[in-house]
């Protein structure tokens, strides 16, 4: 997923955590990536070019739920996060691993946009098991895989009986139970400053444009797109930091928010009732909602 996963658990337990959370988002990274050729998504998304496209795809359990999670997102959102811009996402250049990704180039890849906001027309059967993709669209999970994998690996220790635990990837995390003081400290980037938080319960996400950055034919790239022009957003926000009772939900709003900017960020935040934290490009801190009580931060 391009990122380090870090996973906090009691030192009795934390050999066993460890493992089974590698494993766990090993197995998702093999199955969702859209840069790797053989994972499933990859096989879905190309099932749908070319002459001989096929329709209907039969998928597993995962790409199944991830697949209606982030159409429900979609919908939740009128469309703000999109799961079909996997196009316009290479048209901006992003066409391979972050890692991978040149700092600066000159472009000569695809610069139509096909796919875009056409997440109303895929289909879902949960009979046959099977996804139908609208000609032209191709699907990246993104950031929402990224995060139904922290809730997941929090699930599963859950259930394993490992409590207190914390497991965080790229600015997405999950906690469950605390510990003995009460609360878990955790600090988060705002702008060129830390803001210190602390968190008993639930989840935390944080998006940002501020990393994951490219130069184009000399053109700044992000890889946060508006939904309605296909290209990196032109948002005033730097970050949006969000808390809810699930990483999924939190890295869906985050994102939103800010793609959205400032004051639209702000306001889609207080009618879904979550706490944000908002940051311009000049450091300002805009807290939303109840930020210092869902987190326990100072006021």
């Amino acid at each position: 997923m391009g990122t380090q996963v870090t996973v906090l658990a009691p030192e009795a337990a934390a050999a066993i955590a460890g493992r089974d959370i590698e494993a766990l988002f090993a197995e998702w990274e093999r199955i969702l990536s859209r840069f790797q050729p053989t994972s499933e998504l990859s096989r879905l998304n190309a099932a749908r070019r070319g002459a001989t496209a096929r329709r209907e795809v039969l998928v597993g359990d995962l790409v199944l739920a991830v697949t209606r999670a982030a159409l429900a997102a979609a919908e939740a959102t009128d469309g703000i996060f999109d799961p079909t811009l996997l196009h316009a996402l290479v048209a901006e250049g992003y066409d391979r691993s972050f890692d991978l990704l040149p700092a600066a180039r000159s472009w000569t890849g695809p610069t139509a946009v096909p796919g875009r906001g056409q997440w109303r027309d895929v289909r879902v059967d949960l009979l046959l098991r099977s996804i139908s993709l609208p000609p032209g669209v191709g699907l990246d999970f993104g950031g929402i895989a990224k995060g139904m994998a922290v809730d997941a690996a929090v699930e599963h220790l859950r259930v394993s009986g490992i409590t207190p635990v914390v497991v965080e990837a790229g600015g997405d995390l999950a906690v469950h139970g605390a510990p003995t003081d009460g609360t878990w400290p955790i600090a988060v980037e705002t702008g060129s400053t830390i803001t210190n938080v602390e968190l008993d319960r639930g989840a935390m996400a944080t998006s940002s444009v501020a990393k994951r950055r490219w130069v184009v034919n000399g053109e700044v790239r992000h890889h946060l797109l508006d939904p309605h022009t296909g290209r990196a957003a032109a948002t005033d926000l730097l970050s949006a930091t969000v808390v809810a009772n699930t990483c999924r939900e939190a890295e869906v709003a985050a994102k939103c928010a800010l793609i959205l900017g400032e004051a639209a960020g702000g306001a889609f935040l207080d009618r879904l009732g979550l706490a944000g934290l908002l940051v311009a490009p000049d450091d300002r801190i805009v807290p939303i909602g109840g930020w210092a009580l869902a987190t326990g931060a100072a006021a």
